[in-house]
């Protein structure tokens, strides 16, 4: 059996840049994308946490330490500058591999810089059942 499981993720960046007369895909900092094991071409998903929209794409480098995140071509629509977005990446692996898989979680803060990296998520919320 494979499975399709998360890989990595940069978490809460900010949406620097909007081109929507780029040739599509998303430019993110090439030091973030190396954080989170991210590669140049690979297939994304992105989640906007200020409208809900989700779309896919595929990684673009940029400057080195710019904590660029820009969103181009049609993309550009889906977000403005200052919205909040999960950048996903998932991988397909074997049922023993994602049995022990650890995704990696980079944290950035309001200038897309990294404050944490973990191979975690944290804890959930329990909720009662409301009967």
């Amino acid at each position: 059996m494979t499975r399709f499981m998360f890989k990595s993720k940069i978490h809460r960046a900010v949406i620097t840049q909007a081109d929507l007369a780029y040739e599509g895909s998303l430019t993110v900092d090439v030091d973030l994308m190396r954080q989170a094991d991210l590669l140049a071409y690979e297939k994304v998903a992105v989640v906007n946490v200020n409208n809900g929209e989700r779309f896919e794409t595929y990684l673009i480098e940029g400057e080195p330490g710019s904590g660029v995140i820009c969103l181009n071509g049609a993309a550009a629509r889906k977000g403005a500058v200052g919205d909040v977005v999960i950048i996903i990446a998932y991988a397909s692996m074997s049922d023993e591999e994602a049995r022990v898989h650890k995704p990696t979680i980079v944290h950035v803060d309001s200038r897309n810089r990294v404050v944490s990296t973990s191979h975690e998520q944290p804890a959930g919320k329990v909720y009662e059942s409301v009967e």
